[in-house]
């Protein structure tokens, strides 16, 4: 594999990190983090929407501590992996189904890199908890696996979702359908346009700004609001996971209590019906459990690594 840019300087992670080029079987770019140290197995981490490697510097550290490697993605169109669109800061994909071309290009890759002799782990969180379930209705053999805010549904009310329904569906087959959905952050990055006190990602100044220097010192790893045609395709399989019943493995889901990007009720109606499954529901916390103040940062990966101890 090729190495690839890695800023470790913003991505604070333990020692020994580095990345790598994908291609995907479609031919699309990826990027991919590892931080290889690890005794017991290796966490592939499946990032949100308009995130990336780096991001995730500090959970490798705290996941390295109790014995885990980390393996995470530049999903196609986010961070460093080609961008689908000649407008970069759209997010966009044509087809949810396209992001198990990059969960593929991943899992072949693992043989070749240094990581530990132990299994392998799931850990996914928001746009990745959608890709995630669907890549273990795919076969993704993990013998457990944790889920922070997974996107199994998005916070709608019900005349904005039926106005969306519509109007992604119109613009699906048109031009219009690469633009920004109606309000979002527009190219901008969400850290970069939000304010602190506001923000929906985390209560944790510290983490905030953490997240802040990263899209501040390297603006190409950011990316902004979603484009209607991800809107519709997100929908769309969002509505086909929720007919599926849960897979048969352990799995622990992180819900905070001031949730509001994802829709709680589909967390909790999926984790009911999860035989082996336990949802955590944090209160206080927003939709960054594994960005959140030092105590639930450290309760969340002690009760995911806990988990994963468990299905050794």
């Amino acid at each position: 594999m090729e190495p690839a840019p890695f800023f470790r300087e913003v991505a604070d992670g333990p020692d020994g990190g580095a990345a790598y080029w994908l291609t995907a079987r479609d031919g699309v770019r990826l990027r991919i983090g590892v931080w290889p140290d690890g005794r017991k197995g290796t966490v592939l981490l499946f990032p949100g929407r308009t995130e990336y490697v780096e991001k995730y510097g500090r959970a490798a550290r705290d996941l390295r501590s109790r014995g885990y490697a980390t393996v995470t993605v530049d999903w196609r169109g986010q961070g460093l992996a080609e961008r689908m669109l000649d407008s970069p800061e759209v997010g966009f994909v044509d087809d949810f189904m396209e992001y198990q071309l990059d969960v593929l290009a991943l899992t072949r890759a693992l043989p070749a890199l240094d990581l530990p002799a132990g299994p392998h782990f799931l850990l996914a969180h928001s746009m990745g908890g959608a890709i995630g379930l669907r890549a273990l209705f795919e076969g993704l053999d993990v013998p457990a696996a944790a889920f922070t805010a997974p996107m199994w549904d998005i916070m709608m009310p019900m005349p904005m979702r039926a106005a969306a329904k519509v109007l992604t569906t119109a613009t699906r087959p048109t031009a219009l359908g690469r633009r920004f959905a109606p309000g979002t952050t527009g190219n901008r990055s969400y850290v970069d346009a939000a304010d602190f006190d506001d923000n929906e990602l985390t209560g944790d100044a510290e983490m905030f700004a953490y997240m802040q220097h990263q899209v501040a010192a390297h603006p190409e790893l950011g990316l902004g609001g979603p484009s209607l045609i991800w809107v519709h395709e997100a929908m769309r399989e969002i509505g086909q996971l929720a007919h599926r019943s849960s897979p048969a493995i352990p799995a622990l889901t992180f819900l905070g209590g001031e949730e509001r990007i994802v829709s709680p009720e589909a967390i909790r109606q999926r984790m009911a019906r999860w035989p082996g499954g336990r949802l955590i529901e944090v209160p206080g916390a927003r939709h960054e459990v594994l960005m959140e103040d030092p105590a639930t940062r450290e309760m969340v990966f002690d009760a995911i690594c806990g988990l994963f101890d468990a299905a050794l």
